[in-house]
């Protein structure tokens, strides 16, 4: 077999190999040379530099949108990690500008966005954890809630939340769950399951007219856990009104009274509440509580909608407790991903 290498003139006159060190040498040159002396270099890509600057500072002030109109902040704080997207292309469209002021203000939204979830990219799991929780909105239109309740034990949660029982559904989740868990009691349209023992059961008003909500005392083997099941009404997204929220808020603040006088010093919070832990309208909520994904999670655990994950509305949170590690469960039949964390009791 006859080996031919490919000559090309070499830097002392001769020729030989070329080797593809001196390929991207060339080619970085090559792009360098369209930068090197040119003066518009500074004035070329305003309109780009403006929509970075733009983008930076809505990172950096985004709990100053006011939520009077539409409720833009509450919205904006809901997808919040997914403007880091706008970073690489405005960095691509700077280069192809050929614009240094565009790449230079480009650095205000990365720095901006590695702040804000830089720590997310990193994994912060550990081992251990003497207890499992786990919660799912299992989708009232569920076609098959016996599959979707084996799927959830088979995760091997000690103490499991659902969310959206429908009332013709929940005979079937209990016969489901009745060889894994010893305890349960379902409230409304939110149950729990336990493989230890459950006392003070109790709905929770959260303002909303029917029962979407519930405690109970969870007796582990390393002492009694209030448990707290929260379904916080739906959000939608309309043109003319913006981001209907308004009903969400009064529950979540109703939540929070309610977490507020718990005795307990040992709380977990199982459920959907419609909304991120960004979310500036759910304070009287995670201002007391920690969330497990954000603590010992890896990535943004994004829960909804289960066929493309973009937002996490499904959370843990806990108080008094140590989470260990967090994650997502796999897809069920519903439109959600359930959600699972180890905690330190």
């Amino acid at each position: 077999m006859t080996q031919q290498a490919y000559m090309t003139e070499t830097d002392n006159g001769g020729s030989g190999p070329e080797r593809p060190g001196s390929r991207l040498r060339r080619l970085a040159h090559r792009l360098a040379g369209g930068w090197r002396g040119d003066p518009r270099i500074w004035r070329r890509g305003l309109v780009l530099a403006a929509l970075a600057l733009l983008l930076g500072l809505v990172m950096l002030l985004h709990s100053r949108i006011p939520n009077r109109v539409g409720n833009l902040g509450s919205l904006t704080e809901t997808f919040l990690p997914w403007l880091g997207l706008a970073v690489p292309l405005l960095l691509v469209l700077g280069l192809l500008r050929r614009s240094a002021t565009a790449l230079v203000a480009v650095l205000l939204p990365a720095v901006a966005w590695l702040n804000l979830f830089g720590g997310l990219l990193t994994d912060r799991s550990g081992g251990g954890g003497d207890l499992m929780v786990a919660t799912h909105n299992v989708n009232a239109d569920n076609p098959d809630p016996a599959a979707t309740a084996r799927d959830v034990a088979a995760s091997g949660a000690d103490v499991l939340a659902l969310e959206e029982l429908p009332a013709s559904a929940v005979p079937v989740y209990e016969k489901a769950l009745a060889t894994t868990y010893k305890y349960h009691a379902v409230v409304g349209t939110v149950g729990l399951w336990s493989r230890y023992p459950m006392a003070g059961v109790e709905a929770v008003d959260i303002k909303l007219g029917w029962k979407r909500a519930m405690r109970a005392t969870v007796t582990t083997p390393k002492g009694p856990v209030a448990v707290y099941v929260a379904h916080l009404p739906s959000v939608r997204v309309k043109l003319k009104a913006g981001f209907t929220a308004r009903q969400r808020d009064k529950s979540a603040d109703a939540l929070g009274e309610a977490i507020a006088d718990e005795t307990l010093e040992r709380v977990v919070l199982l459920g959907d509440l419609n909304g991120t832990m960004n979310d500036r309208s759910l304070n009287a909520v995670t201002s007391q509580l920690r969330s497990t994904q954000g603590a010992a999670g890896s990535g943004f655990g994004f829960s909804w909608p289960a066929s493309f994950p973009m937002a996490r509305i499904d959370q843990i949170m806990v108080k008094g407790v140590q989470p260990q590690s967090s994650w997502t469960l796999p897809r069920t039949n519903s439109d959600h991903l359930p959600v699972a964390a180890r905690v330190k009791v």
